[in-house]
This record gives C-alpha cells, structure tokens and sequence, in this order.
C-alpha cells in the first residue's frame, strides 16, 4: 500500500517565462518531470503513475504550454480538479511575464515563439498565447510574474514555495512592497502601512530598512504600529486556515508603504514571525530590497 499521498505539479505560462526552469529545479529535488505533454494523455499518465509501486512516482511535475491545441487547454482545469476529488493532490503553477520583457527576452536569445507563423509576428502570438492559456491561468494556486525575477531568484521561489511546501500545507508568503515602485502583482491580500509614523524623515534611519534594531524601535514607540500589527494579524490568522480548508495551497500577503524599505519591511517581518511561531511554513520577501 502506498504510505504517501501522490502530488502532481501541472507547470504551465508563457514561453518566455520560466517553464523549463521551473521544471529543472523540481527535477532536481526529485520529481519525475515531463515536459509538453498532451493532454489527451493527461488521465491515463495519471492513473498509471498513482498505481505505480515505486515512491520515485509519487512526486511527479508535468509541463503543458500553448502548443496543445486550444479545445485541449481549457480542459484541463476540470481535469485537475477531477484529480483532486480522486485523492490526488494536483496543483497548476502558472509562470507569466509582461508583454515587453517577453520581447526583449526572444530578441536577446534569437529564439522563435512557438506560434508565430507567415501571418503572426511575435506580439501577435505572445497575445494569442495568452488567451489561449487563460483557463490554466485563471486555475493556478500559485502564478508567478518573472518579469523582474533573475535565474536564481526564480530558483529560490520554485524550490521554497512549491517544492518544499510539506503535502496538504498551505504556502504562506509575506511580501514587502513600496508603492510609488508600482503595485505588486498576484497579490492575495495587500496592506497598505503609509498612515504609520515614516522613518524615513529622520535622517539617522533613512539608509536603514526595517529589519534594523533602530526601525523597529523607532516604530515601536507609536500605538498605532502595535495596533495595525494586532489587527493585521488577527484578521489573517482568522482567515488563513478558512483558504486552507477550501483547498488552497498558496496564498500571498502583501505588505506596502511609500518606498518599501521601512514601514512594511518591518511589519512583513513581523507577520512572518508571528505565523512561524503558529507552525506555518512562512516566506518573507522585500522587493525593494533585492
């Protein structure tokens, strides 16, 4: 008898926008990858690797993309969710990137997108691409905008986020974000920290971020930051388990202030302590300080 649940990774996006990666990185902590498979196969694969006897099959990522004709595609939401009432724990990762970077990223390695043809340039198919990936897109548990993610950072959020995440546990990720940089993307939940004190007007603190001693001291001495910290975390830990039992297993917190390097890099620290000491698996990250 098997003593692990089966889970299976659907890796799916843009061309262009991590894919392969993605699946290199899950091969390398041992999932059995295969890439571009079509999804006519996509049961019978499945019912064969969940009655496979070996526990090298009980970890399995699969790569579908736009090359599967389009009436295939928008069948695959209802598949994974087909899996899911079967026992099998089967999650869609999307990988996506902005419309310009995916252009300068197929100039800069003279690659062809897959559906460009005689009548469409390469703005035409990465814009057919993505309607045509839209059902998956809208499916995926975790989406991922690579936009301004370097090789190794990409690495990292596939390893921790989805390889490590223990099986039926909820990916918890705390974000820092500074608003006048633009706001995140894919965000579950954002909050917004501008009304609390800004070190930033103090000269002494202003090239320190909120993982100083000195901001968090300087924060700390405000009711209002001790109140915001209580609210915020209570409204996420009533909330937080409701999106696990309805199945989720990533959500994502954004933390903003003006720059993103005091205010909301203190209280995504925070969070992520708080949710560490409840037992949650719990990734902190501060775009503005990478």
């Amino acid at each position: 008898m098997r003593q692990q649940q089966t889970r299976l990774i659907v890796v799916t996006g843009l061309s262009g926008s991590g894919k392969s990666i993605a699946l290199n990185v899950l091969e390398d902590v041992g999932f059995n990858c295969i890439d571009n498979l079509p999804v006519s196969l996509f049961e019978t694969f499945v019912a064969e690797l969940d009655s496979h006897s070996s526990e090298a099959y009980q970890r399995t990522a699969i790569g579908i993309d736009a090359r599967v004709p389009g009436a295939q595609l928008g069948k695959v939401p209802a598949l994974v969710q087909q899996l899911r009432e079967q026992g099998i724990e089967c999650e869609i990762v999307f990988l996506e990137a902005d419309n310009d970077i995916l252009m300068q990223r197929f100039s800069e390695t003279r690659r062809r997108h897959p559906l460009t043809d005689g009548n469409k340039d390469l703005e035409a198919a990465i814009a057919l691409e993505r309607e045509l990936l839209a059902p998956l897109r809208d499916a995926a548990g975790l989406r991922v905008n690579t936009s301004h993610t370097n090789l190794h950072e990409l690495r990292d959020i596939i390893r921790s986020r989805v390889a490590d995440r223990a099986s039926g546990q909820l990916s918890l990720m705390i974000k820092s974000f500074g608003f006048k940089h633009g706001m995140p993307r894919n965000a579950d939940f954002i909050f917004d920290m501008r009304c609390l004190p800004n070190p930033h007007w103090h000269p002494e603190l202003r090239p320190l971020t909120g993982r100083d001693q000195a901001v968090a001291e300087f924060l700390e001495q405000d009711q209002k930051v001790h109140q915001m910290f209580e609210q915020v975390s209570a409204f996420l830990s009533h909330w937080v388990p409701c999106f696990e039992s309805e199945g989720r297993s990533y959500l994502t917190i954004a933390i903003g202030c003006t720059g993103g390097q005091h205010r909301s890099v203190y209280m995504a620290e925070k969070l992520k302590a708080h949710f560490e000491a409840q037992g949650r698996q719990t990734l902190c990250s501060h775009r503005e300080l990478s």
